[in-house]
């Protein structure tokens, strides 16, 4: 059996892949929920 290629992180190029794809919905709904509140922050108490 062939020893698969891995990075420095010490993952796999599949496990990799799988963990950015899951970074990418964790990051975007963050951002999402920064934004959502920052807004709702500017709608309460706006500074002009």
């Amino acid at each position: 059996m062939a020893e698969q290629q891995k990075s420095i992180s010490g993952l796999t190029e599949q496990q990799a892949k799988e963990f950015h794809e899951q970074f990418k919905v964790t990051y975007t709904a963050f951002v999402a929920l920064a934004a959502l509140a920052h807004m709702m922050v500017l709608a309460n108490n706006p500074w002009f």
